[in-house]
């Protein structure tokens, strides 16, 4: 990517800032401040996509002369979404409903070019089997305040890695990035470019 074609993400999430960071692409951090209890979309997939986009656009009108990646990640539970917990009783009833249990996480990138008006977008998808955590964990965890601010009530690279016992996928799509998926779509968003 040229130094012209800075790169903004449009999140507030540390873990896709340590993940983006690790590709080693120059960007700064604007937060987009959509507010993500609005949506159409009702799937996984869909839900994160559009909300994605939406973050990408919000902060496009900021910085018109960036590139900017919007992502969201969600938890699909037999099709239930679950997104972030509204309170610690919230975060412990997500997380009884995870336990013993197999889910998807579905992360959604969007990358927008908005000097082409040019876009490219994804969903990657990964499979998390928790163990059977009892009450006293999840309390305990809850207390740490982490799972605050987590799809699911939990962070697979923070205190709920104890709770995991098998990931099919992607690490970073669970993280909140998948870092394969962005990488593809920067270089095909800054191709437009050139």
């Amino acid at each position: 990517m040229t130094a012209d074609a800075r790169l903004v993400l449009a999140s507030a999430s540390p873990r896709r800032r340590e993940l983006l960071a690790r590709l080693g692409v120059p960007f700064e951090v604007v937060v987009s401040g959509v507010d993500e209890s609005s949506t159409v979309a009702t799937d996984a997939p869909g839900l994160t996509a559009e909300l994605a986009e939406r973050k990408a656009r919000a902060v496009a009108a900021l910085r018109p002369d960036r590139i900017i990646l919007g992502s969201d990640t969600v938890i699909d539970l037999d099709g239930r979404v679950l997104g972030k917990p509204e309170s610690p009783d919230h975060a412990l009833a997500m997380l009884r409903d995870l336990r013993g249990r197999t889910h998807r996480v579905v992360t959604a990138v969007f990358v927008l070019d908005p000097a082409t008006d040019t876009s490219h977008a994804g969903v990657a998808t990964t499979m998390v089997t928790m163990r059977d955590v009892s009450d006293a964990e999840l309390t305990a965890y809850i207390a740490t305040g982490e799972p605050m601010d987590a799809a699911g009530a939990y962070t697979i690279q923070g205190g709920a890695a104890a709770f995991v016992i098998g990931v099919e996928g992607d690490l970073d799509t669970v993280i909140g990035l998948p870092t394969a998926l962005v990488r593809t779509l920067l270089a095909a968003t800054t191709d437009h470019r050139h």
